[in-house]
């Protein structure tokens, strides 16, 4: 049940933030479902072996480091999922940003419903 509220919750950000014109386009619903599934796996499966490669970069940044592999885990979905587009690596930082603000509020909100 955890997962699908992930799901859900990754879903809504990346609606928000595909019609705030970030430069981030989604061509349909179904393109932002299935990139909420892939930035998931992604995520699960890509994401700690980037981190434990990055980790002494991560240590000198006191983890701010984690932005910019966030953005690559996003900008690595729009390359993988059609009809998911990211235009660069800027509109992948700000876009993973505030895609993690709202997700994580909108996660929030889902599970004290």
């Amino acid at each position: 049940m955890r997962w699908l509220t992930i799901w859900a919750a990754t879903a809504v950000g990346l609606a928000v933030i595909s019609h705030i014109h970030l430069g981030i386009t989604a061509s349909s619903a179904q393109a932002i479902l299935v990139a909420a599934l892939v930035l998931g796996l992604v995520n699960t499966f890509i994401r700690p072996i980037v981190k434990l490669l990055t980790l002494p970069i991560n240590l000198l940044t006191f983890g701010l480091f984690g932005l910019v592999i966030n953005a690559f885990m996003l900008w690595l979905v729009s390359s993988v999922v059609p009809g998911f587009a990211v235009s660069g690596f800027g509109a992948a930082f700000w876009g993973a940003i505030l895609l993690s603000i709202i997700s994580g509020v909108v996660g929030w909100i889902i599970r004290y419903l």
